[in-house]
């Protein structure tokens, strides 16, 4: 239990839990932490951000301070390749310690978070995160709960964590690049510096650029060399999206490969295709 005192009367006792400052603009976090003992030197600042009373806390057998939960529920929802910071104001966040793909599981986080006087907040899953990345954050509502809620919502985690990095090995990519304005030199192709740039951040190398004309034997020529047995390609045009005479994914068929997926937004698109036999 809480037992409220004015801030007068807590010297030389223990802070049950931090106390934060905030200065607009310029900072935001704990004044004091939990276990601070207060001095008489404390009581002005602690009066100048608000508190004008302190809690004393007695816990029953069945209770859990707030950090000792935190630390609880973040254990739980953690699965492979995350760390766990050091509890602050209450909450424990969740950190990649590798870079990979963000997985959240949304049924056994909605199911979590239900449970009440609790809560976890996540990055959107299905994208990817760099080392060091915080992808979740938990913490309990109140300072003090119930042991019961935290064994529930271990429960709810057990056997399958609600937060996990996957790691993402590195490929080898070949590019071709379609559309007769680019492959004539009228038009400068400014797509593979792009795709270099994303596939170096995800850990990826593009190992070869190819050029090809508006004829799908051509194209499927390219996709064949570029393959040479290995079992995935990007083929990229720079073309509006859905035009009736777009001869790329003509092209990736007639390579032995088939269009896994068509369009892209905007006024570039993609085909990504895959399946070339060895």
């Amino acid at each position: 239990m809480l037992k409220v005192i004015p801030v007068e009367e807590a010297v030389g006792l223990p802070l049950a839990h931090d106390i934060t400052e905030i200065v607009p603009g310029e900072h935001k976090g704990p004044a004091f932490r939990r276990g601070h003992i207060v001095r008489q030197e404390d009581i002005s600042k602690l009066l100048d951000v608000g508190k004008r009373n302190l809690y004393v806390m007695e816990l029953e057998k069945d209770e859990l301070h707030e950090e000792d939960a935190a630390h609880r529920l973040a254990t739980a929802a953690a699965g492979a390749n995350l760390s766990l910071t050091d509890p602050s104001e209450g909450r424990i966040n969740l950190v990649a310690t590798i870079s990979g793909l963000l997985k959240v599981d949304a049924d056994l986080l909605y199911r979590f978070n239900s449970l009440g006087d609790l809560m976890m907040a996540t990055l959107p899953g299905d994208r990817y995160v760099k080392e060091g990345t915080v992808v979740a954050g938990t913490r309990t509502i109140p300072v003090i709960v119930k042991e019961e809620l935290i064994r529930k919502a271990e429960a709810i985690c057990k056997g399958k964590p609600i937060v996990t990095i996957l790691p993402m090995p590195a490929k080898r990519i070949h590019l071709v690049v379609t559309g007769s304005e680019v492959f004539t030199g009228r038009i400068k192709d400014g797509f593979a510096p792009v795709v270099s740039k994303k596939v170096g951040e995800l850990g990826s190398e593009l190992e070869s650029v190819k050029l090809a004309p508006d004829d799908p034997d051509v194209i499927a020529g390219h996709i064949k060399d570029a393959q040479q047995g290995r079992r995935r390609c990007d083929s990229r045009q720079r073309r509006h999206v859905g035009r009736s005479d777009d001869k790329t994914p003509e092209g990736i068929r007639r390579s032995g490969a088939k269009v896994e997926t068509h369009g892209f937004p905007g006024v570039a698109r993609l085909d990504v295709c895959h399946g070339l036999s060895r």
